[in-house]
């Protein structure tokens, strides 16, 4: 499959471990950012001025797993992927992969919830069905 967003990321030393290798949850940070930089790449606007525009509060995690085939260090730039999301109802899942030169690092899939406020809750949160024009944005 070939990926929706590809973006290079410098690995950055308070990603580190003291021995300069990639402490494996920083992963979950860079793929975090890929996820929200692949609406922005798709047309919508930036996560902010989403969160305002668009009645949603976000889209959180629910489920996440991932597999370390090669560690990365301090300095190295790295080639991160996503591919477009996978909708179901309310929920949408995102591969990620990260790449040394053509060495696949890390993969790793998230599930996450289009969220928007619970009217019936002051400040509570339910799941909303992913917008049409939400999905058609990655149909191209």
């Amino acid at each position: 499959m070939t990926a929706f967003l590809t973006r290079t990321v410098r690995i950055e030393w308070g990603q580190c471990d003291p021995a300069g290798i990639v402490f494996a949850p920083r992963y979950f940070d860079i793929f975090t950012e890929s996820t929200i930089l692949l609406f922005e790449h798709a047309g919508l606007p930036k996560k902010r001025d989403m969160l305002k525009e668009m009645n949603v509060v976000g889209f959180p995690l629910v489920d996440m797993s991932a597999r370390f085939l090669m560690p990365t260090s301090y300095g190295d730039d790295v080639t991160v992927e996503a591919d477009a999301p996978i909708f179901g109802n309310s929920s949408f899942t995102i591969a990620h992969r990260l790449l040394l030169g053509d060495r696949l690092c890390v993969e790793c899939t998230e599930k996450r919830v289009w969220t928007v406020p619970a009217a019936d809750r002051p400040g509570g949160l339910k799941p909303e069905r992913v917008p049409d024009h939400v999905r058609e944005l990655f149909t191209r």
